[in-house]
């Protein structure tokens, strides 16, 4: 599997899962309110939760492939603007070819804002770091979604698989 497989390939169609989910939200009583829902009072709300599920692919591009990315800083105070900022996102990613991503060995240097830093190979920094964090908040708004009865089930949070499926329950 090729780093393009296991980062860029995973990013955008989890970003699909997340405007579907985001999709099924806009249908529930409390609307846009959904967005300031969080699953603990020391948590990220929702809002939160889905700009860094739009943030995250975009800051791996400059260790990635040395292509900048500006971080959007503010959350969506409205569904569709969330699933738009969405949207930009997986344009972004649309546009990024195989060829253009670094070589897996080659060195990645992540700075956290606490002042940590990590050096790593690229593969280890989306296994590692990239990936875990970007299903973090995708899990974390799922269980939001569903704590505040949105009706969203298993094959919302992986409709990817819908692909490869050759036989159907019962």
């Amino acid at each position: 599997m090729t780093l393009y497989d296991q980062s860029i390939a995973v990013y955008r169609t989890r970003i699909d899962t997340m405007i579907g989910m985001l999709t099924k939200a806009e249908a529930h009583a409390k609307g846009d309110a959904l967005l300031e829902s969080r699953l603990a009072d020391d948590m990220h709300p929702l809002a939160t939760q889905v700009r860094f599920v739009t943030n995250l692919p975009g800051e791996a591009l400059p260790r990635l492939m040395g292509r900048e990315f500006t971080s959007r800083d503010d959350n969506e105070t409205t569904i569709a603007g969330a699933k738009a900022a969405l949207v930009e996102t997986t344009a972004l990613l649309d546009g990024i070819t195989a060829d253009a991503l670094v070589a897996p060995d080659d060195t990645v240097v992540l700075s956290i804002p606490n002042g940590m830093e990590f050096t790593m190979k690229a593969e280890e920094y989306v296994r590692d770091w990239s990936l875990p964090n970007f299903y973090f908040h995708l899990t974390t708004a799922y269980a939001i979604l569903r704590m505040e009865g949105v009706e969203l089930g298993k094959a919302d949070f992986v409709p990817h698989m819908m692909k490869y499926m050759t036989k159907g329950p019962g």
